[in-house]
């Protein structure tokens, strides 16, 4: 496989009302010409007769069968490479039914920078493929997964942050997470990432003239000058770094684990946050065995909600199975809602979970049915509601967002990092470190070594210093056709 192959792939779920095939390499024009053939025009200012079987521009010759008015041609055809560029034109796939449009979008303008042609035909499954078939018949390849977008990047498209963002895009499970995924593709991150690299080599440059000409009186930056430099790109790093742990929860969601006593609540609960019947109520304890995942939204955080068999002293071997999973997914949860029933105080207190550190939020359900005083026996910090009413779901939300956030959180931020960012973040603000203490000490040679290595550790956050086999590593996490 070559970076100058011609690629192909589906761009679009299957099964939705419209399929897009994409076409990407030096070939594109040409194999899909192969392939897709484009109907007739009508002269100009007579388009209003092409709508149906009357039209006698694209009446069919001798012996060719009619189509619905407009005529498809071996030698005749509207070629695709006489299409304006990014216009969408009409036409077919000999052997496939039905009408598929095409778009051609020449180089170096187009997503990946080199030429691009989208097919786009009517939805579902076969007819895609049988398309993509023809395509690798005409001498297409097929994509590797995130190849299209990898192709942007090593053709100057984008930067590695918005190559990142594309699966960000597509993985986006909250509101919050594709506003950060579009800022970050527009080039948001990129940009002060960049700008912070480009002012540490402009300091490196100096440094380096200020070793080439040690014995020239130049006008040097001072050393305040020089560190007040490095202050603000640490600043600027750190700023970024602590970003992380927000990145990941939009990015990835939390794991929440609903847990408890039998007959609590537990699947009135999830069906209440849910706003759906998903899991299964009766009043018979024991009624949930196994686990039942869901996802959801809370204030804006995509949630992994874990319903959870009651926990108790086993009644049978099914049940022993279905308690010992409750506890492994409390173990494996970043949040355990304890769910007890508001009438009785002691199953809300008494928590039959083994040691984790796991923050613990307690709930007390069933508050409906509450005689009036049992509620003061209930410990501070326990969430009271009913998930048969839905009374006390919001305080519920309000303390799962303080347990998650772990910070006051008012406002979202306007990039936040992922872990590779945060790693090579890390890396960089160590080296500039050691860099403050050097030039403090007025030793500018060992000072430009840490600096040159912070420039290089934040420039493979955008891609402008990064090997081979990690780009291999990222794209290949993303999907095939984007």
């Amino acid at each position: 496989m070559s970076d100058r192959d011609t690629i192909v792939a589906l761009a679009t779920a299957a099964g939705g009302a419209v399929a897009i095939v994409r076409v990407s390499g030096s070939d594109a024009e040409r194999c899909a010409s192969l392939v897709w053939q484009g109907r007739t025009a009508c002269p100009e200012g007579e388009e209003s007769r092409c709508n149906g079987p009357r039209c006698t521009h694209g009446s069919p010759e001798p012996g060719e069968p009619a189509s619905g008015g407009i005529r498809m041609e071996n030698s005749r055809h509207r070629a695709l490479a006489s299409a304006p560029a990014r216009t969408l034109v009409l036409g077919s796939v000999p052997g496939v039914d039905g009408e598929v449009l095409a778009v051609r979008m020449p180089g170096p303008g187009s997503f990946t920078g080199e030429d691009v042609v989208e097919l786009q035909c009517h939805g579902g499954t076969l007819v895609a493929r049988r398309i993509l078939g023809c395509l690798l018949e005409a001498g297409c390849r097929h994509a590797e997964p995130g190849e299209f977008t990898k192709r942007a990047f090593l053709n100057g498209r984008i930067d590695l942050t918005q190559a990142e963002a594309v699966a960000d895009l597509v993985g986006a499970h909250s509101e919050s997470a594709l506003r950060l995924a579009n800022r970050q593709l527009d080039g948001l991150l990129g940009r002060r990432v960049r700008a912070m690299r480009e002012a540490l080599h402009g300091l490196l440059c100096e440094m380096e003239v200020r070793l080439d000409f040690p014995e020239e009186d130049l006008d040097w930056r001072s050393e305040e000058e020089v560190l007040g430099t490095v202050r603000e790109a640490c600043a600027l790093m750190d700023q970024l770094i602590a970003s992380r742990r927000e990145g990941e929860i939009l990015r990835h969601g939390v794991s929440v684990a609903i847990v408890g006593p039998p007959n609590v609540g537990k699947s009135s609960l999830l069906n209440a946050i849910l706003g759906r019947d998903r899991a299964i109520v009766t009043e018979i304890p024991g009624t949930t065995r196994d686990t039942l995942e869901e996802f959801a939204h809370i204030r804006g955080i995509p949630v992994r909600l874990t319903d959870t068999a009651g926990i108790r002293e086993p009644g049978d071997r099914i049940e022993r199975s279905g308690i010992e999973r409750s506890h492994e997914a409390a173990r494996n949860a970043q949040l355990v809602l304890w769910v007890g029933e508001a009438t009785r105080p002691e199953s809300v207190e008494s928590i039959d979970l083994p040691e984790f550190e796991v923050p613990l939020l307690k709930v007390a359900n069933k508050a409906d049915l509450l005689s009036e005083g049992i509620a003061s026996s209930l410990g501070e910090g326990v969430v009271l509601l009913s998930a048969l009413t839905g009374e006390g779901l919001d305080e519920l939300y309000d303390a799962i967002e303080r347990a998650v956030w772990e910070f006051p959180h008012a406002r979202e931020s306007d990039v936040a990092v992922n872990a590779r960012h945060a790693a090579l973040l890390e890396e960089a603000r160590g080296e500039l470190n050691e860099v403050e203490t050097l030039v403090a000490r007025e030793e500018w040679e060992l000072g430009a070594i840490c600096l040159r290595a912070s420039i290089d550790a934040i420039g493979r956050v955008t891609g402008d210093t990064i090997a081979p086999d990690v780009l291999d590593n990222i794209f290949s996490e993303f999907c095939i056709g984007k």
